[in-house]
């Protein structure tokens, strides 16, 4: 089978999340984000009792991860839906989980194989939904529909584009012409519309812009804050969540959350007496985030911007420990 996609920050992912028995009888994980199941591979096969729960809204890349992960038979589990929705509604049927991985980064395979218009490089049709049957707005509908400011204000927020005014005008301009459809035509919109100076950077003029519309399209961050509070609240006492990310919008509401779990109190400051319980639900398990090596961004360039993040659960958290979190 042709593997497009390879898992970041393995080894740390198989150490920081290493069942505390590596043979213990009926050890559960849940992979949030399967992909092609690079990351559910190296787990089934490092731990050989372990049973694996994938998750993926994308049923075309899930149908790769089957069948990759086939010779592990009934050990690995499927679940075709966003991750936010599993957790909220997590499944009778499957065993609390001893371990919870999410991958927040998108896959190599949608980059190149998906034809959806993840891509600057390829001349595509502008979509970007990682579900591929969902009725959501596409990324060619944002574009061709959003007032200025609106598109000014996503690339902004979401790209962290300081350009985003300019590049907001230049696609409005555009369009005037006729509806924006493909990937190519945008970049190069966008790499016209900066300034020459800006064309020839570390990375392409149109990174940003496409991250900013991937995220909205995909409803990216909203649907964070409440996937790892409902994640936490179905891990086991004792088991750990890590979350890997791989830009500062998505690493600051991980960090965020993990650190209110952390605490002892996190009552707002006008409660008069502590009514949170007064203990830390979790046990920060990488005080500082981990990050890729020099050897593994050589061989997997993507990597380099990655983080992970892990904690472990002592009990239980409330709605509280959401508090200062983004999206609350």
């Amino acid at each position: 089978m042709d593997i497009v996609h390879t898992p970041v920050l393995l080894k740390p992912c198989l150490t920081y999340l290493a069942p505390e028995n590596s043979y213990a009888k009926n050890a559960w994980m849940c992979d949030s984000t399967l992909g092609e199941g690079g990351h559910s591979e190296a787990f089934l096969k490092n731990f050989p009792s372990i049973n694996i729960i994938g998750i993926d809204a994308d049923s075309v890349i899930q149908a790769r991860a089957k069948e990759r992960l086939s010779p592990f038979g009934d050990r690995m589990h499927f679940y075709n839906g966003w991750f936010n929705d599993f957790y909220r509604n997590y499944p009778e049927k499957y065993p609390r989980p001893d371990l919870i991985l999410f991958d927040l980064g998108i896959s190599v395979f949608h980059y190149e194989r998906s034809k959806r218009g993840f891509s600057f490089r390829y001349d595509e049709e502008l979509d970007m939904r990682l579900n591929p049957d969902s009725e959501s707005e596409s990324a060619s509908d944002i574009v061709n529909s959003y007032r200025e400011e609106e598109l000014a204000s996503l690339i902004y927020l979401y790209g962290e584009e300081k350009l985003s005014r300019r590049i907001a005008r230049s696609i409005v301009q555009a369009r005037e012409g006729g509806r924006i459809e493909s990937s190519k035509a945008l970049a190069d919109i966008i790499w016209n519309a900066v300034p020459s100076s800006y064309r020839y950077g570390p990375i392409h003029p149109a990174t940003r812009t496409f991250q900013a519309l991937r995220i909205k399209v995909n409803s990216e961050l909203k649907h964070i804050p409440d996937a790892l509070h409902n994640a936490f609240k179905v891990l086991k006492p004792g088991g750990k969540l890590g979350v890997i990310t791989f830009h500062s919008l998505e690493d600051r509401i991980v960090k965020n959350y993990f650190r209110n779990l952390g605490k002892e109190c996190v009552c707002p400051p006008e409660y008069p007496v502590c009514k949170c319980g007064g203990s830390a639900c979790a046990e920060i398990l990488t005080r500082k985030p981990v990050e890729p090596d020099e050897e593994e961004v050589k061989v997997n360039s993507p990597s380099r911007s990655a983080k992970l993040r892990v904690v472990r659960k002592i009990k239980d958290a409330g709605e509280l420990h959401l508090r200062g979190v983004e999206g609350y």
